[in-house]
């Protein structure tokens, strides 16, 4: 069970506000990098267009069976030139591109550290989770662009975490109305942080913060909307985020099995999940078990934990054990 840090721990991590303040700086490079991007298609486009003129001038004069002329012998020159600078303005696109990638990358990796570091639990928590939301969104038939946005765009979804007191995140036991009240805010804080994105990838991330504790029947948070008008995104992260905290242990529960947090998730379909959503999730269960496994080497035997299973103060109450 996870325990609330020290207060001298405490003392020596960042605030939000550093962490928000590097947010911003690495947004900034990203928009650097990205016109510099944009600078080196305008270039390359240019190198095109005069390769295809000295391409032209070369064949006319071999339509005409014309001797070449020192001329035309300086013009492949230039044209083996452009060539070269061809290559070399390709490599510099490929190699920005891929800094581009790694400060999305970065950017994120820092996001989720800012808001979840005080869980010894969230390392793998991001690891499961993200993995059971590409491999969910995959079989429900991302196309490759869509199933990287939500690779780097889910861990974020907690990222509204930064802003909730560590008492109530590590309560241990059933929230008050007035807890509840304040941990439901991290969905609107994380939707602010990721605020105004200037990516895909990002605004993908803040549909996914805001979003992901919407239930299919409206009776969710933090908007109350229902069935598709919830993002994509959103949805299948709902049902991956709720696996891995059903079989994960936390700070008010132990690990539950598959088959009970199956069972708990096939009694939400239709109702706090997206029923096809559920199907696929559950007539695939085999390949979330799989992700669970090799990603937590050191895990309890299910056998264990089903032995030692036992309801949540939480889940007593609502399910009525």
């Amino acid at each position: 069970m996870a325990s609330e840090p020290s207060s001298g721990n405490r003392d020596r991590k960042f605030s939000e506000q550093d962490y928000y303040k590097f947010y911003m700086e690495e947004k900034e490079l990203n928009k650097n990098l990205e016109q510099e991007l944009a600078f080196h298609r305008i270039e390359l486009q240019k190198f095109k267009n005069e390769a295809a003129k000295v391409y032209a001038l070369s064949q006319a004069q071999r339509k005409d069976k014309v001797n070449l002329s020192s001329q035309a012998e300086k013009i492949l020159k230039d044209l083996h030139l452009v060539n070269r600078n061809l290559r070399t303005k390709i490599k510099e696109l490929d190699t920005a591109k891929k800094n581009i990638h790694e400060a999305y990358k970065d950017t994120i990796n820092r996001l989720v550290l800012a808001s979840e570091y005080k869980d010894n639990e969230t390392g793998n928590h991001i690891l499961r989770m993200s993995n059971y939301s590409v491999y969910l969104a995959e079989i429900y038939g991302f196309d490759a662009q869509m199933l990287e946005e939500i690779e780097l765009a889910a861990p974020m979804h907690d990222v509204g975490k930064i802003g909730i007191k560590d008492s109530i995140l590590f309560k241990n036991g059933k929230l008050t109305d007035d807890e509840f009240n304040e941990m439901k805010r991290h969905t609107i804080i994380g939707g602010a942080i990721l605020e105004n994105p200037d990516s895909p990838i990002l605004e993908c991330a803040r549909l996914i913060a805001l979003c992901h504790h919407e239930k299919w029947n409206g009776r969710g948070y933090p908007n109350g909307i229902k069935a598709e008008e919830i993002p994509i995104h959103a949805r299948i992260v709902s049902i991956s985020d709720t696996f891995d905290a059903l079989t994960s242990k936390r700070p008010y529960k132990t690990p539950y099995p598959v088959d009970v947090s199956c069972d708990i998730i096939k009694k939400g379909r239709g109702e706090d999940f997206d029923p096809d959503l559920v199907d696929l999730f559950l007539s695939n269960i085999d390949g979330f078990v799989v992700i669970k496994n090799k990603i937590d080497n050191d895990a309890t035997d299910e056998a264990q934990i089903k032995a030692n299973f036992a309801w949540s103060e939480r889940d007593r109450i609502e399910n009525k054990q």
